[in-house]
């Protein structure tokens, strides 16, 4: 108990010299601060390629989808502690300057760029740890069967005799899409649809940057998989109003059984798929469970 006191009064003295410091505390993630300046660095890195720019319109929107993201970062970050996850600085810049090439500049041009490297850093070290819990809980718990790899290859087999189509969606509720028609005008100029998507969609696609991958003729919602039968791959549709929000598609490409030869996987390809298929659910659960068992207070 003296431990737990001691503990406590150390925190509030921490908060409490933040504030006299003008130090402005903007979420507690477990007792961790998250920093205005925090926020503002990560909003420098979400905006150094967005194809939408930062002003008094937009700014709400992206500053609470950077808020979200940092709260993830840093629940991922404390879990691959607790649990000893250790991320060398070799991986870190390795991966910092795979980033810096993604966005077309080098690691001295992020720097030119205003981007904060510490805090760049922060980030690919909590993806970097978080994919290494993830692939430890999955070899620890998770066993892939020579039974489930067959199954897997015959309903692959059969599901190529189905027409379907490969698709990048954007999903805005409708208080986000006052200027959904601009947006639809932007898309169909810009071919980064994923940019787009990862910034504003509301979809949870939003991760993979609105990419569906191939989905069955039938699974879809009937208008959309109606647009989808007026479109050419390559083409960017209107705004389509379903309930409280809208969809923008993209159809990149579509496959009809009766146009493509017949295809049958390889084992090795399907135990590749099944063990991705398993680790993104591993990942999602625990993300799930870490997010209900936090103590995260968001102020103001």
């Amino acid at each position: 108990m003296k431990h737990l006191i001691k503990g406590l009064l150390f925190c509030l003295m921490i908060i409490s010299n933040a504030y006299a410091n003008n130090f402005n505390i903007v979420a507690l993630i477990n007792g961790d601060i998250i920093s205005s300046e925090d926020i503002q660095d990560q909003v420098d890195i979400f905006m150094l390629n967005s194809p939408v720019p930062y002003n008094e319109e937009t700014k709400d929107m992206i500053t609470h989808r950077v808020m979200a993201q940092t709260i993830e970062q840093k629940l991922k970050l404390q879990a691959a502690e607790k649990e000893n996850i250790k991320i060398n600085d070799a991986d870190i810049e390795k991966q910092m300057q795979l980033w810096a090439k993604k966005n077309n500049t080098t690691v001295s041009g992020l720097k030119n760029k205003n981007i904060n490297l510490a805090a760049l850093s922060d980030n690919l070290k909590a993806e970097l740890a978080w994919v290494k819990l993830v692939r430890k809980k999955f070899f620890q718990t998770t066993h892939i069967t020579q039974k489930e790899i067959n199954q897997t290859i015959d309903e692959v087999t059969k599901d190529m005799g189905i027409k379907k189509y490969q698709v990048l969606e954007i999903y805005l509720k409708k208080e986000n899409a006052k200027d959904i028609n601009t947006l639809v005008e932007k898309l169909r100029e810009d071919p980064r649809f994923e940019l787009y998507a990862a910034r504003f969609s509301d979809a949870p696609s939003a991760a993979n940057g609105g990419n569906l991958g191939w989905i069955n003729s039938g699974k879809m919602l009937s208008a959309l998989e109606m647009r989808l039968n007026s479109m050419q791959p390559g083409e960017v549709s209107d705004a389509i109003q379903i309930g409280n929000g809208y969809y923008i598609l993209k159809l990149l490409q579509v496959f009809d059984p009766k146009k493509n030869p017949d295809f049958k996987p390889n084992q090795q390809e399907i135990k590749n798929l099944l063990e991705n298929q398993k680790m993104e659910a591993i990942s999602k659960r625990m993300l799930q469970d870490i997010k209900q068992k936090a103590i995260i207070e968001v102020k103001g």
